[in-house]
């Protein structure tokens, strides 16, 4: 399926990977969201479950290996051009997922990652707000400190 100008929907997965009052983030090489910061993650490819694909897709963009928990939101993106047409519409599942020990190392398609501290609500200023929610009903369903 098209990702610019699909005929439908695109499914996607992305992950809430967390470490020490910290959010991994990766600042994106590609359109959509390109030279910003997002969660983890790409679309399901074909005859691929959700959690393959995560697992799949951070091993490309990070060299690390994860492991999904549970999806802790489902988030819409939907992109317009100039014209009002649907230029990307993306579904994405947004998972709860522990990483191994390794350090990651980005892939072609991230231009860099960090570890952002969310250890206090002011910490998520200046991120998209649907990362945002996510980011924090994560950090609930973890039991770790906002």
């Amino acid at each position: 399926m098209e990702r610019e100008y699909p005929k439908g929907p695109v499914l996607a997965v992305a992950a809430v990977i967390l470490k020490e009052g910290s959010v991994l983030l990766v600042k994106r090489a590609n359109e959509p969201s390109k030279g910003e910061w997002s969660l983890p993650g790409g679309v399901v490819e074909l005859g691929e479950t959700a959690k393959q694909a995560l697992r799949r897709e951070i091993k490309e963009e990070l060299s690390i290996e994860v492991r999904p928990k549970g999806i802790v939101d489902v988030v819409e993106k939907i992109v317009r051009d100039d014209r009002g047409r649907i230029r990307y519409h993306y579904v994405i599942l947004e998972f709860m997922a522990e990483a191994g020990l390794m350090e990651p190392k980005p892939g072609s398609d991230v231009l860099d990652y960090k570890w952002m501290k969310v250890i206090h609500s002011d910490a998520l200023a200046g991120i998209d707000q649907d990362m945002k929610k996510v980011i924090s009903k994560a950090l609930s369903a973890s039991k770790q400190p906002l």
